[in-house]
């Protein structure tokens, strides 16, 4: 079986894994935030040899097209706050301190009636998957969180 500090190792870098991909995101938006994004993404679709012409290819050009430059910047920060979120997460994880637990299950259960609602909005099975890690982070914490632990005094905060 594995061990609580190596659970809480294998979540923390689960955390980091989603704050880089969140900083990559944010600083992809500023990049792009004084570019035509319908172009962009019209030479990244020639570019991959994919069919131009195709209906979806086309209706994305269109849609990227109409994103404004205060929308991108709102991309920027948002992705840049949560980033900071999973870092504090993961570093309190890493560290194994129980203020990390106790973020972790507060943050990641306060996010998933978004992750719901984006699953309805536009399924995946990705979406689908990280929900269900979330979901068991949180209850794998919870159980720990409740559970006394031997030899471990009840303030187990420092």
């Amino acid at each position: 079986m594995i061990s609580h500090k190596r659970l809480l190792r294998l979540i923390a870098v689960f955390k980091f894994v989603k704050a880089a991909l969140l900083i990559a995101l944010g600083i992809g938006a500023f990049k792009l935030l004084h570019k035509d994004l319908g172009t962009v993404l019209s030479h990244f679709v020639e570019s991959l040899r994919l069919n131009a012409g195709e209906h979806l290819a086309d209706q994305a050009i269109a849609k990227v097209g109409n994103v404004t430059p205060e929308q991108v910047k709102k991309i920027g920060f948002v992705s840049f706050l949560y980033a900071g979120l999973f870092l504090a997460e993961g570093t309190g994880l890493w560290l194994q301190k129980r203020w990390g637990e106790w973020l972790t299950v507060i943050i990641t259960s306060s996010l998933v009636p978004i992750e719901v609602y984006e699953i309805y909005r536009h399924f995946s099975i990705v979406k689908v998957l990280i929900l269900v890690i979330n979901l068991a982070v949180v209850a794998y914490l919870v159980y720990h969180i409740r559970t006394p632990q031997p030899g471990k005094t009840a303030q187990r905060n420092s």
